[in-house]
């Protein structure tokens, strides 16, 4: 794979030997970004079973959980769905019925989806995974907002990243009221401004994703290490000389941790750029797939004190982070966290996701069975014609003998 070299000012080494130019410097740093197809292909591979979660989603919300199919097909550029809605149906069988009935008592029948019982037991399912995992979910919810600014974040951002980090969707009014002793609830979700509020700070949740990584590492050598990022780019990858002078340079900056108060920290220093790099790092760590749309991550600038121009980070990091450009949304990735286009550490809520994509898979096979079962039907009814026509010339040969 081509990899063109860094754009970078000519002066960067001057830069770099003075304290406060170098500071300066760090937002005026350009990269020049780069196609990584293996972890492109690792968001292309979640397209089919995302696109089938977006329409169970709006069948699901709707009351009743029904809807009339004319309905959904004048959504489907909404829910960004690229094939009509009966030629969906036929290509993911199982996973709602269709049926007739009245939109109003006097009118004709039309027709209409519900889930099937195949998608029920999945939901079942679903709902019995998130209560096994309820403490990861508290522990994920407790690290997002002890890393904020005052330890509070919008309700309603966070009801709009729930899907990134696996909690349900009824976080708010049933999971969070379990727990008065970590949050509190301010004001009503979706009518107007409301916050959740962290209650108590947990030592135990206060360590990231890099920290505890060197303290495994101390357990299983006896060496105890710096926490520190891990920076490598793919095989057949390349940056220039003056590019690796200033990586190995900030690499030796301390770590600082994103529990950590950063109030005292100028937004333009160096240090808070380390500090920065270190709270996309545990988000993206916290996240199901360890990569997250970069809108949805701008959406937290004023909790996370995010600079306006701040996903410039992850092509200037491009060791730690991989902006994909895939389907045309931003999408920062986590790199570490693949290899090639295959997440290393699954998170148990991923059993979801994987329980979903099983529906799916039994609903192509009974598709591809009948298709099957259609051809030989077919083939055999050819044959039976073809014996027939034989059949029939050879009588008609011998009356003319």
């Amino acid at each position: 794979m081509l990899f063109k070299a860094y754009t970078i000012s000519s002066h960067l080494n001057a830069l770099r030997r003075s304290s406060l130019q170098f500071t300066a410097s760090i937002s005026s740093l350009k990269v020049v970004w780069r196609k990584d197809r293996l972890l492109d292909q690792a968001i292309e591979n979640d397209k089919q079973w995302r696109l089938c979660a977006r329409v169970v989603k709006e069948v699901l919300n709707e009351p009743g959980q029904v809807i009339p199919l004319r309905y959904l097909e004048k959504r489907r550029e909404r829910i960004r769905l690229p094939i009509k809605v009966k030629t969906f149906l036929v290509r993911n069988p199982g996973l709602f019925d269709v049926y007739l009935d009245r939109i109003k008592p006097k009118s004709e029948p039309v027709m209409f989806l519900r889930a099937s019982d195949r998608l029920r037991q999945f939901l079942e399912e679903e709902k019995r995974i998130t209560i096994e995992n309820e403490p990861l979910i508290v522990a994920k919810l407790c690290k997002l907002l002890m890393m904020s600014k005052d330890k509070v974040v919008s309700a309603d951002k966070l009801v709009h990243v729930k899907r990134e980090f696996g909690f349900p969707n009824d976080i708010l009014v049933n999971l969070v009221p379990k727990h008065p002793e970590y949050f509190r609830l301010v004001g009503s979700p979706g009518e107007g401004k409301s916050f959740l509020e962290l209650v108590s700070w947990n030592s135990s949740f206060a360590k990231s994703a890099i920290e505890q990584r060197a303290e495994e590492e101390f357990r299983l050598t006896g060496i105890r290490v710096r926490p520190s990022f891990n920076w490598k780019l793919p095989s057949g990858f390349f940056i220039r000389k003056e590019m690796r002078e200033w990586i190995r340079d900030w690499m030796e900056l301390p770590y600082i941790s994103p529990y950590n108060d950063a109030s005292h920290l100028d937004q333009a220093s160096r240090e808070m750029e380390k500090r920065t790099v270190g709270v996309f790092h545990e988000l993206l760590s916290l996240s199901l797939y360890k990569r997250i749309p970069v809108p949805i991550l701008g959406k937290f600038c004023d909790e996370y004190r995010f600079s306006n121009a701040f996903s410039s980070v992850f092509t200037r990091h491009s060791g730690i982070f991989y902006m994909s450009l895939k389907g045309g949304i931003k999408t920062a990735v986590l790199r570490e966290a693949y290899k090639n286009d295959e997440l290393i550490d699954q998170d148990p809520l991923l059993d979801i996701k994987y329980k979903f994509v099983e529906l799916l898979a039994k609903g192509h096979r009974q598709r591809t069975e009948q298709l099957t079962l259609q051809r030989e039907l077919i083939q055999k009814e050819m044959e039976m014609m073809a014996v027939r026509n034989s059949e029939l010339g050879c009588h008609e040969s011998n009356e003319e003998l």
